[in-house]
């Protein structure tokens, strides 16, 4: 990891910041995510998704 290369792309953003309506979709996938897997940890993985048994001969 390169800390110059990032501290370039960290002055482009503060000279040229994106545009509100990409940082809100940003930040609206991230809570998106976050309520999926709140989701899935509060009620668990649904019992019809869940893989029963593998066919034989494929590798486990």
């Amino acid at each position: 990891m390169n800390i110059m290369a990032w501290m370039i792309r960290a002055s482009r953003w503060a000279r040229n910041p994106p545009p509100m309506s990409r940082v809100l979709l940003v930040l609206g996938v991230i809570a998106a995510a976050l309520l999926i897997a709140g989701a899935e940890w509060l009620w668990g993985w649904p019992e019809w998704l869940k893989v029963n048994r593998l066919r034989p001969g494929l590798p486990h």
